[in-house]
């Protein structure tokens, strides 16, 4: 079979399906690294003996390797395969977990974290598993990078109440031995289900050579407005999902309420991405963006005249439901203006710029409610930067179909 032939039938095909299923298990286990610490934290605090401030640097390293550690790992993808990425990545996380239960002091512990699980780890299992779903789908691309996109939410599901019964009843230092072993026991068979190479068919309408996007702008301008648009959603969105529990506290409903609305708002989530997964197979991935964005806009401003405690779980459950969307669009959005070639690189640094948002954005709110004694101005602030990225993806949506027009 000529290759163009055998390239169109796999795409689509029982093998691809089943190919997402193990990206989306591999992303589900593999997304501990983002939620073990968090739960983690205070059990490590107190053997330390360390302030909140200097217990928070395992996080802070985390995120930060994540997002510099999956454009890295997109890279490998595009040149290797992405097979190898996540077999390095499982090799990385089963060693960073067990490293790091013998740790003697907090620095140890915070290096470990952020180069074994964060930098070399856990972002192996986000942005080239996106990219490489989007390789093999075309009808259903958008439902189906929407799903992978979703493992790091099933793990947030999956992963805190299973660390904190095993810290409580083992502690923390064991819980982090037997998380390693896991992931060496359960993600190194999976990641051997990824070495069938992908089929390398460019997206129609793409400019021969690279040399410009099918919305008709330099690949680098896309790839900074992606970038651009990655960082102000997720500012927008970092104030509700950083914040929540300790807006709860302070409006007395109490840390349990606020972590039971994050759950709401993250199962909500899931649901979001798949649902707008099938919305964008249907009108467009610039089209879902601005949808989604606008959606988000409207449940983030919901939050400045509601504050009582049965809207708070109401508008967690609508926000959820309305932001959910939006990252899965930024890979699809890079599948059908990048060749095949590039895809790992260029999805994971759209994906790495919205860890970079949420960073940001968390850090900003906390700072805005320390100015000003309350998260109100937080969530203005927020629908500033979620109005900067409205008039991106208008713009983007006005290009695509004044090309389409013309076409």
């Amino acid at each position: 079979m000529p290759v163009a032939d055998r390239a169109t039938s796999e795409v689509d095909s029982p093998y691809a399906w089943m190919r997402l299923a193990v990206a989306v298990a591999l992303s589900t286990i593999g997304g501990v690294g983002l939620w073990s610490i968090v739960v983690a934290l205070p059990a490590v605090q107190a053997e330390f003996g360390t302030a909140r401030a200097d217990a928070s640097l395992p996080y802070t390293l985390t995120t930060l390797g994540f997002a510099a550690g999956g454009v890295m790992m997109g890279r490998l993808a595009d040149r290797f395969g992405v097979m190898w990425p996540v077999l390095l990545g499982t090799v990385s996380l089963g060693l960073g977990y067990i490293l790091s239960a013998q740790a003697e002091g907090i620095t140890g512990f915070a290096v470990t974290y952020g180069a074994l699980i964060g930098l070399f780890g856990s972002c192996a299992m986000f942005g080239p598993l996106v990219a490489d779903t989007s390789l093999w789908f075309r009808r259903r691309r958008g439902l189906a990078v929407s799903l992978c996109a979703s493992g790091n939410y099933f793990a947030g599901a999956v992963w805190p109440p299973l660390l904190q019964w095993g810290i409580a009843d083992l502690g923390w230092r064991q819980t982090h031995v037997l998380v390693g072993i896991a992931c060496l026991c359960l993600m190194l068979p999976l990641a051997l289900v990824l070495r069938r190479p992908p089929p390398r068919q460019d997206a129609p309408g793409l400019a021969a050579g690279g040399g410009g996007s099918a919305l008709g702008l330099p690949p680098e301008a896309l790839q900074a407005l992606l970038v651009v648009a990655g960082i102000a959603c997720c500012i927008a969105m970092a104030m509700p999902q950083v914040h929540i529990v300790a807006y709860c506290v302070d409006l007395g409903y109490g840390a349990a309420r606020g972590a039971e609305m994050l759950s709401v708002m993250l199962a909500c989530g899931v649901v979001s991405r798949l649902v707008f997964g099938v919305v964008m197979d249907r009108i467009g991935s610039t089209a879902t963006l601005l949808l989604a964005s606008a959606l988000q806009a409207v449940a983030l401003a919901l939050f400045l005249p509601f504050d009582g405690l049965v809207p708070l779980y109401v508008i967690s459950g609508v926000f959820g439901l309305f932001q959910g969307g939006i990252v899965p669009c930024y890979a699809v959005i890079v599948r059908e203006n990048f060749p095949a070639r590039e895809v790992g690189l260029r999805v994971s640094i759209a994906l790495s710029a919205t860890l970079v948002g949420m960073a940001i954005g968390g850090w900003m709110s906390g700072v805005i409610f320390d100015l000003t004694g309350s998260y109100r101005m937080a969530v203005v602030n927020g629908l500033a930067w979620n109005g900067m990225h409205l008039v991106i993806a208008l713009w983007l949506f006005w290009r695509q179909r004044a090309r389409v027009a013309y076409a």
